[in-house]
């Protein structure tokens, strides 16, 4: 069991959205992508705050993906903050951009991160808006000035938007807790090289919110 300190501690959904789910199939639907909220809310009554990161895209956007055929393939053009085509997903205005079924409204959480607005960015985590992690989304200062010292997090997907995420809150130096059960990931393989890189950075990964309690 992990005790925490609840007035230290936060919880963090990352990308919870309809866009990432068979709720939404032509974007970017992740198995039982929609199924995490129970594990989502479960591990926020451990946290005195609780915040939520969403993929805000535009419609049109260089990185979006025409074809089946160009999704994964490198971005062309001098664009330093995209990498990899993906299909159009999480759209502002659409179904594919609000949170899953069974999730507080957005107004109910503590801090909302909106990313991926500029169509020039596509960025992962949810702490910088670019992927070289300059321009910070202002959570990472947002969550010190609460003197949280553990994050607890879960989302979507696992070995994508979740990862990179809790890579960044170890660097920014948090204790960092991962809740598998509230997490769901795009591929078998990439998943376990997720949870490795997560662990080998000092994260704690744990398989329900069960193994948490009060200290």
């Amino acid at each position: 069991m992990i005790k925490l300190d609840k007035s230290l501690t936060a919880s963090f959904d990352v990308d919870p959205q309809c866009g990432f789910t068979p709720l939404c199939p032509n974007e970017l639907p992740i198995a039982e992508g929609d199924l995490i909220a129970d594990e989502l809310n479960a591990q926020a009554e451990f946290a005195q705050c609780r915040v939520v990161s969403k993929d805000c895209h535009p419609a049109e956007a260089p990185w979006i993906a025409n074809s089946p055929d160009e999704i994964m393939s490198p971005v062309e053009g001098d664009y330093p903050n995209l990498d990899i085509k993906w299909p159009a997903h999480c759209v502002v205005g659409t179904k594919g951009n609000a949170l899953i079924p069974g999730l507080p409204q957005e107004s109910s959480y503590d801090y909302v991160v909106e990313k991926g607005i500029d169509p020039l960015m596509h960025p992962y985590g949810a702490c910088y808006h670019d992927l070289g992690e300059r321009e910070g989304t202002g959570v990472i200062e947002w969550l010190l000035s609460k003197n949280i010292i553990t994050v607890i997090v879960g989302g979507l997907a696992t070995d994508y938007c979740v990862k990179t995420t809790v890579l960044q809150l170890c660097k920014a130096g948090f204790q960092v807790i991962v809740n598998l059960a509230a997490c769901r990931g795009v591929d078998n393989e990439t998943i376990k090289l997720a949870c490795k890189e997560m662990r080998d950075a000092g994260v704690v990964l744990i398989t329900n919110s069960q193994e948490l309690e009060y200290k």
